[in-house]
């Protein structure tokens, strides 16, 4: 195996299995919160990323698609958190906070590791191991928080629509797309329309707040 990918997997391997970890669970835990405690019987709220790891979507996918186009594209998935949106206790309002809580967990990630980052420079560790993993759990929580965030189910930001929209035609038209999200998230993936369009500028505010909050170190 080629060094490089070698330390390419160990500086993203922490961040990456974090924001998986976390992102399912808050899932779980803001479900049962609300009153559906089917994550937590089925064991998944919980921080163990065996629980959560998909060993196609997770591991082999995202190593194929790095081979396959040298690293230039890159998509996964975990396995989906199973919520029963009805038991909780008001389904359309809940749902939007059950599906806003892995994006958000992501953002917060985001913004831990910036912490890393920032400690690393106050206390002069000039470890370029450590600074670039932390880099990479900036990096790779703003990814994950902008492409869920993206409005079309089975994504969170589909949830996050149908919980907005009126119950009628619009609600009808989403649950229908549903069973195609993925593939239609893919094509537009593929076709660099969302990473254009949706992606960077997201991240891009979210790279602008972070660096808000270093500009005191500054």
């Amino acid at each position: 195996m080629d060094s490089n990918l070698i330390q390419t997997i160990l500086i993203y391997a922490l961040p990456v299995i974090f924001a998986i970890t976390v992102h399912e669970a808050a899932h779980g835990y803001v479900a049962r919160h609300f009153g559906d405690n089917t994550a937590e019987v089925m064991g998944r709220v919980t921080l163990n990323p065996m629980k959560h790891i998909d060993p196609i979507g997770t591991i082999l996918m995202p190593l194929m698609l790095y081979f396959a186009t040298s690293g230039a594209f890159l998509f996964g998935y975990a396995k989906p958190v199973p919520v029963n949106f009805g038991r909780l206790h008001h389904p359309k309002r809940d749902m939007i906070w059950v599906a806003l809580a892995g994006p958000m967990s992501n953002f917060i990630q985001a913004l831990l590791w910036t912490l890393v980052w920032a400690s690393l420079k106050l206390l002069d560790i000039d470890e370029e191991f450590f600074r670039e993993m932390a880099e990479a759990g900036i990096r790779v929580n703003l990814v994950m928080c902008a492409l869920n965030l993206f409005p079309l189910p089975p994504l969170d930001g589909g949830r996050v629509l149908a919980g907005l929209l009126p119950n009628g035609p619009a609600q009808n038209f989403m649950a229908r797309i549903e069973p195609f999200g993925f593939f239609i998230v893919m094509g537009l993936i593929i076709a660099r329309i969302l990473d254009t369009f949706w992606m960077r500028p997201l991240m891009t505010l979210g790279y602008d707040f972070i660096n808000l909050l270093l500009s005191p170190l500054r």
